[in-house]
């Protein structure tokens, strides 16, 4: 039971950190201290919300499925604005559940992930939030790469590519840059990083092994969603569904 004092320790903290973050942003002119800010309270909100009704949602399945549909549509709500693709941010959605659904339906169907609130809510966050992190990313790079590197994307046009195959020429290395944190992440797991699956079954009482196990299945299948959501947005990019407002004569499909 967390007491007066331990709440006041945490919310200095808290404080600390926030103002930490904006402040040396702010002095090193990376940014303007009020995304951490609004972030921060955010975040407080949220996890204030979501410990509120988590208990009724994890025993109720059919709410734990509502739960992962809402984080779908918030993870793709946020990807398209991070894109800035205005209306036709929804075609970043697919790229997000193109592979986390599938990998979902594997880790149940074969029994790893038993259908339960407590397993479903917790590994679906996971791997949507890695979806939509390699979504942002990699389509970020891919649009950046096409207003930049027009002319190249016109010189293949000259040699007789198609526009698509054109477009993919120019995206694909920068889109796939979205992939490193993840590989990164793998390679080093237990080295340099202990995440979060792993070390919350260890502070549950779960065996150690019990813990690598999850946590190597995680890993593995966030990689894996994480491919495809690049890979499906190079697609989406290369066929006009995924494309900035500036970006919309830039670049004529047939």
């Amino acid at each position: 039971m967390i007491d007066a004092t331990d709440w006041v320790r945490l919310l200095i903290v808290c404080v600390f950190f926030t103002a930490a973050a904006g402040a040396t942003a702010w002095f090193t002119g990376l940014t303007t201290p009020t995304p951490f800010l609004k972030a921060a309270v955010r975040a407080v909100l949220q996890l204030a919300a979501v410990s509120a009704v988590i208990t009724l949602v994890l025993t109720h399945l059919g709410l734990t499925a509502l739960f992962l549909v809402l984080m779908a549509v918030v993870a793709t709500a946020t990807s398209a604005r991070r894109t800035g693709t205005g209306w036709k941010g929804v075609w970043v959605a697919p790229a997000i559940l193109i592979g986390t659904v599938p990998s979902l339906g594997l880790l149940i169907g074969i029994g790893l992930l038993p259908i339960e609130g407590i397993a479903l809510i917790p590994v679906g966050g996971i791997l949507i939030g890695g979806a939509m992190t390699a979504t942002t990313l990699s389509a970020r790079r891919a649009l950046d790469s096409l207003r930049d590197r027009h002319g190249e994307y016109e010189a293949a046009l000259a040699l007789g590519f198609l526009e698509p195959t054109a477009v993919r020429l120019v995206i694909r290395r920068p889109a796939a840059e979205a992939l490193l944190p993840p590989l990164d992440q793998t390679r080093t797991v237990g080295l340099v990083t202990l995440p979060g699956a792993f070390v919350g079954m260890l502070l549950g009482g779960a065996p150690v092994w019990q813990a690598g196990a999850l946590q190597l299945v995680v890993l593995l299948a966030l990689l894996a969603v994480e491919v495809a959501a690049v890979a499906t947005v190079v697609e989406l990019v290369a066929r006009g569904l995924i494309r900035r407002a500036s970006q919309a004569g830039e670049v004529r499909l047939t």
